[in-house]
């Protein structure tokens, strides 16, 4: 799959309770996309989310803030891939990632969707199609299954977030190679980086 993007979602919950919690990591990447680029969010009903359009590459590039919770994503990313006919495989999503610690950001093609409620409902609703790209933000593993929900809906430290936040920029650092499709070179860039946490 070596798709030029057209897409990308910031998965996280709604609310400003939310606003600093691990689980909105996608939404700060896409908002700190969307104010380098200059482009201003607008709320669209019709596809349950905050969008905006903005050229990078020359290309037209959409952007989706889903206004559900994580765990119903899927009919926000539905509503607008099916209106613009944009195929999974030119959709990234951003979003947060228990299995990788904090401080460290991948890239993925399709695959698993290692339990996250978000991946897991865009896919249902994209009729079971693991096609779409991800950028998976690294937020730690709390060590209990049962920890996990306050972890990852708990307000961040200013440490951690800073360094999500460097994460970020270095992903953004990249855009121009994953807007273009060269997905393998932006994968490649981003295996080595981490950001030593103290």
């Amino acid at each position: 799959m070596s798709s030029n993007l057209k897409l990308i979602v910031g998965l996280g919950n709604p609310g400003e309770q939310y606003a600093r919690t691990r689980h909105n990591a996608g939404v700060w990447f896409v908002s700190r996309f969307a104010n380098q680029q200059g482009a201003t969010f607008k709320e669209e009903k019709k596809f349950f989310g905050r969008t905006a359009t903005t050229l990078f590459e020359s290309q037209e590039m959409r952007l989706l803030l889903p206004t559900t919770y994580m765990n119903e994503s899927g009919k926000s990313v539905r509503a607008l891939a099916h209106f613009f006919k944009i195929p999974p495989e030119q959709i990234l999503i951003v979003h947060d990632e228990l299995d990788l610690p904090t401080g460290v950001i991948r890239f993925k093609q399709g695959g698993g969707l290692a339990g996250h409620n978000g991946l897991r409902d865009i896919t249902q609703r994209l009729g079971g199609n693991q096609d779409f790209n991800r950028l998976r933000i690294g937020v730690g593993h709390p060590g209990q299954k049962s920890d996990v929900t306050g972890h990852v809906l708990g307000t961040v430290s200013k440490k951690d977030e800073s360094t999500i936040y460097q994460c970020i920029d270095e992903a953004l650092r990249l855009m121009p190679l994953v807007v273009n499709g060269e997905w393998q070179k932006a994968m490649n860039e981003l295996n080595g980086f981490k950001v030593e946490v103290s």
